[in-house]
């Protein structure tokens, strides 16, 4: 079995794009017909200069690879570099391919990647999610400097079955850009 196609697919995160301006996806499919997908963690550039970074990667370590042999991967993308120490977004790039290569594995074994991984460790775990401003109501994110209204936000969460969120008193961790 080996890796034979690439499918990039960018998504855009309408406004105000917390969380970032678009999020990347990668399908990969092999000779067999057996598909996995990923996304690409910390994409810092646009959206095309990503999708070149990625169709690069793939040209050179990742068409016509086992999809078995993931650390042979990291260690070839890594060695190809000047300092032996790739920046992050190659690291982002490698994750999304990664977690496709993990994805066609499963599927090849006919067991879910956490078994892959060492089995199940817990019978459930918490989640949590981050108090974001409710657009229908007007809020933006001068949500994250009013008390009383993330304090709403935050018994909506609860209501809706989370035992924890998370807030950020500095205000939100990325700024929309309609780029």
């Amino acid at each position: 079995m080996k890796i034979s196609d690439l499918k990039v697919f960018v998504v855009g995160n309408p406004p105000p794009g917390w969380g970032g301006r678009y999020f990347i996806f990668v399908k990969l499919t092999t000779d067999d017909n057996i598909s996995g997908i990923g996304e690409v963690y910390c994409a810092t550039f646009g959206p095309k200069a990503m999708v070149a970074m990625i169709e690069d990667v793939f040209a050179r370590y990742v068409e016509g690879m086992d999809p078995f042999h993931i650390e042979a991967l990291w260690r070839k993308a890594y060695g190809s570099g000047y300092t032996l120490r790739p920046d992050a977004s190659l690291m982002g790039v490698l994750s999304g391919i990664e977690i496709a290569l993990w994805d066609i594995k499963g599927k090849a074994v006919g067991k879910p990647v956490y078994e892959l991984l060492g089995g199940k460790v817990h019978d459930s775990l918490r989640s949590y999610t981050y108090i974001y401003p409710d657009i229908a109501k007007g809020q933006d994110e001068k949500i994250y400097w009013n008390a009383e209204a993330s304090a709403e936000r935050a018994a909506h969460y609860v209501k809706q079955g989370f035992t924890a969120v998370k807030f950020d008193p500095a205000a939100p961790y990325s700024v929309f850009d309609p780029r």
